[in-house]
């Protein structure tokens, strides 16, 4: 994208005018106390507020899920809790086993970062993060963010995206003369789930902390499901998912330094390790499977923060990376009579950032990071590439009582080298960021957001790689974003002590969007630049707390979203104008909670409209919408210094097979319950 001279000088002049070391605290915020912010490490800016009112401050589209609220949701894996914001699309290949990834706002899982404790994952095959894999035994918070977030004291890497999905885990505290906390739970249910976990934290001294999180889960995923065929799917049969067991191992060990009240230092490790059955899809007159995949991933992250002084703060943080997959297919007919792949991948990563205060409620900071990404695979005449890239984030923030005011530039530099070629290839480009939050009553917390944001997204070493498929010539995908929204929040009194509401409107365009495109014959296809896609939606959000009597206390929580994302790269294709593949109208999710000291009642819903399963729109490719209704009791009891609690969870209680994607059938009614010991 090329940037006019004009767009420029108004960049430069909101850096100049740019911000961030103090929230103001409203009277607003200091008059409830709800789940409010975990501060570990030295951040942009020190707040207190709850995450609620940080949502509706915002001047992008940010929607947080915290622990309190996940115990809520009936939900096992992060993929399942994600489900319930506003504007995400989880793509769900069926049970606990299967692949899932999360687009936002329909740009695709390639434009969405994930990160872990603030530290950036990466797939360099795929693009995209299978976020199933990521249970909620050890996480503090959930944040989805479009845009660009109000943080610009952050590694450059989380700048270069459309959209973020930041798993935040368990940072330990004590009470008052203890320094070793013990959690133990045990999650059992349909399907064969058995699901343990062990979590110890220790506190050696005051400034380090330690902490030791395990877990491990096994399910058969023998579901029944209800097979429809016929020339209207009149006809049906009662089926059972076959080749769908899973059993996954995840172990993280950190470390907390805090070196001082100026200085604290994070390190990690981190491995997991699936075996997975793949069921494959459902159709008439083929009911086997042997397909199996093998996934290891192992890495090492730190993350350092400090405060140099009242004006100047530092921060780095380093990661290597290692994942294995293994494939097989033993039935596969062919000249080996099975398919066996393997892919091992690598990643070295380093960032560093400054941010320098040098006004009152203004701000800038740099970052910079490097990264070097390698594949390898068993394939013959492998390309075994490697990527260097070098990202250089300049950003500028403004903050007062009433204004929010954020703006970036991101420069990246990619170059690529693959083991046949001499020359490199290479690439530059520039994104811009520019974002807005202004309160209209000065006396009331009613405000109007807006953002732009330019990025993109490389082509995957399979996109450029990939046997016959891959085309080493492909450009990568831009997106632009465009996003005008309202926001507003209250304590009404203390029967409704916090109501909020959002609102937002945006407008997404993709250029050079990679798709498939079959060549010589159904089976040679071949990736190519050929894809325009267009994006109008609306993001309504809604939360009321009702507290009618001092012990008894309501949560209800409604989402709803409205899009058209349509196909628009060529007036002669049967796809222009049409929605795309896999993406609803409308979809929502609906929470309602009530907590009393005798137990907890919650109830949640998700529902999807109506989808098509390819590009054209026409009645054969429709996937019919869906709900799902799920409701759950919880109970607490302490018994002299242990605390005790007890789950019951009741899923799918319409015991629909409905299907997220066509033939991948989803497991009907079950039955979940989960005992957890602290000590």
């Amino acid at each position: 994208m090329r940037i006019n001279s004009l767009l420029i000088r108004k960049f430069l002049h909101g850096i100049i005018v740019a911000l961030v070391p103090l929230y103001p605290q409203s009277s607003f915020a200091q008059q409830h106390k709800l789940d409010t912010t975990r501060i570990y490490a030295i951040p942009e800016i020190t707040i207190s507020e709850p995450y609620q009112i940080r949502e509706t401050r915002a001047a992008i589209p940010i929607q947080v899920i915290t622990a309190k609220e996940l115990r809520s949701l009936n939900v096992l894996q992060v993929s399942d809790a994600v489900k319930h914001l506003a504007g995400v699309i989880v793509k769900d290949y069926g049970g606990i086993g299967g692949l899932k990834t999360i687009s936002l706002r329909s740009l695709g899982a390639e434009h969405t970062v994930v990160s872990y404790d603030g530290v950036a994952i990466s797939d360099c095959q795929t693009g995209q993060i299978d976020i199933g894999r990521f249970s909620l035994d050890n996480i503090d918070r959930l944040t989805v963010s479009n845009g660009q977030t109000d943080n610009i004291f952050q590694p450059a890497r989380l700048f270069a995206s459309a959209g973020q999905l930041n798993i935040q885990t368990l940072t330990p505290s004590f009470k008052k003369d203890k320094s070793t906390n013990a959690y133990v739970s045990l999650k059992s249910g349909s399907w064969g789930l058995i699901n343990p976990s062990l979590r110890i934290e220790h506190k050696s001294s005051e400034k380090w902390l330690y902490s030791f999180n395990s877990e491990w889960m096994s399910a058969d995923g023998k579901y029944p499901y209800t097979m429809h065929y016929g020339n209207n799917n009149d006809s049906i049969s009662q089926e059972k998912r076959k080749n769908t067991k899973v059993e996954n191992l995840r172990i993280e060990s950190e470390l907390f330094g805090n070196l001082s009240d100026k200085e604290q230092l994070r390190l990690k490790a981190y491995y997991f390790q699936s075996s997975r059955d793949l069921p494959g899809a459902t159709t008439l007159y083929y009911d086997y499977a042997s397909q199996h995949l093998w996934d290891k991933n192992v890495f090492i992250q730190s993350k350092y923060k400090k405060e140099l002084n009242n004006r100047w703060a530092l921060q780095a943080s380093a990661k290597w990376n290692w994942s294995y997959q293994h494939y097989l297919d033993p039935d596969y007919k062919g000249i080996n009579g099975k398919t066996e792949n393997t892919y091992y991948q690598q990643e070295y990563y380093a960032s560093t950032g400054i941010l320098f205060r040098g006004w009152d409620n203004t701000s800038l900071s740099l970052s910079t990071d490097g990264s070097i990404n390698t594949l390898n695979a068993n394939l013959t005449n492998f390309a075994k590439p490697t990527r260097y890239a070098w990202l250089t984030a300049l950003a500028g923030k403004y903050v007062t009582e009433r204004v929010t005011f954020t703006a970036s530039l991101l420069a990246t530099v990619i170059e690529e080298r693959t083991r046949a070629e001499d020359a490199n290839r290479k690439y530059r480009k520039i994104n811009p960021d520019i974002s807005l939050s202004f309160k209209v009553l000065k006396e009331e917390e009613l405000r109007i957001r807006m953002f732009y944001k330019n990025s993109f997204r490389q082509p995957s070493f399979n996109d450029l790689y990939y046997g016959e498929i891959g085309n080493r010539d492909l450009s990568p995908e831009k997106s632009a974003q465009y996003n005008m929204g309202v926001t507003y929040s209250k304590k009404i009194n203390h029967f409704v002590p916090y109501l909020s509401a959002t609102i937002d409107g945006y407008y997404n365009r993709i250029n050079d969007k990679i798709i498939a495109t079959p060549t010589k014959n159904i089976f040679i296809w071949s990736m190519v630049n050929l894809g325009k896609v267009e994006i109008k939606g609306v993001d309504i959000t809604t939360k009321v707390v009702l507290q009618p009597s001092e012990n008894i206390r309501l949560n209800i929580s409604c989402n709803h979203t409205y899009q058209r994302a349509l196909d628009i790269t060529n007036p002669t294709n049967h796809t222009y104008k049409n929605q795309i593949a896999y993406t609803p109208r409308v979809s929502g999710s609906g929470q309602f909670g009530i907590e009393t000291p005798l137990m907890n009642l919650s109830y949640s819903l998700l529902w999807v409209g109506k989808r098509y399963t390819l590009g054209q729109n026409l009645p054969e490719n429709r996937l019919e919408g869906y709900q799902d209704h799920s409701v759950s009791l919880s109970k607490e009891t302490k018994i002299a210094n242990t605390l005790a609690s007890f789950n019951l969870e009741l899923l799918n209680l319409a015991n629909k097979n409905y299907e997220v994607v066509k033939n991948f059938p989803m497991p009907g009614r079950s039955l979940r319950a989960t005992i957890k010991i602290i000590y």
